[in-house]
């Protein structure tokens, strides 16, 4: 199981997306406190949908609670101020990838601490950074990819087993 950890997230929606991808890729999600909402907000749930009992979270009461809760786990830093992107990375199935907050990213200290574990999504040099539900797909899906999709469907399905009117048509 990959994990997502956010720290310090202030956007409710932002989380709720977070949490809705968490379900569906089967990643934990960590929050590390402070939060910038409350786990009630409805902006929280609506933005989650019913996707909440699909997953499993974990809320940390500090950045060394986290730490404490998982030594020796292999983390990636997502960051703007990353040295290399993020593909170029081998992902484990363990791996917890960390974000930080949507207004000023990970505290600069521990970027340096961790520099060589440092990871960015590529973009226009004048983009300051992606939405921070964006950045999170991107990353995970990365990793998801690596590993070989665990655990998900690599096919969908039509409802009907043919259209209205009993003929299969090509839409371009």
């Amino acid at each position: 199981m990959l994990h997502i950890v956010l720290v310090n997230p202030e956007i409710p929606q932002n989380t709720g997306n977070i949490a809705r991808t968490c379900a569906a890729t089967g990643a934990k999600l960590h929050l590390i406190k402070p939060l910038g909402f409350e786990l009630s907000d409805k902006y929280l749930k609506r933005a989650g949908l019913d996707y909440w009992n699909l997953m499993t979270y974990e809320v940390h009461e500090s950045w060394e609670d986290f730490l404490a809760s998982c030594p020796g786990a292999r983390m990636h830093y997502a960051t703007t101020k990353a040295p290399r992107d993020y593909c170029a990375v081998s992902y484990a199935p363990e791996d917890y990838l960390v974000f930080g907050r949507e207004t000023k990213g990970l505290d600069e200290a521990l970027l340096y601490a961790h520099y060589d574990q440092c990871v960015r999504v590529p973009m226009r040099p004048e983009a300051r950074s992606l939405n921070l539900s964006n950045s999170v797909a991107i990353v995970l899906y990365e990793a998801l990819r690596q590993l070989g999709f665990p655990g998900l469907s690599g096919q969908g399905r039509l409802h009907s087993a043919q259209p209205e009117g009993g003929e299969w048509r090509d839409y371009v």
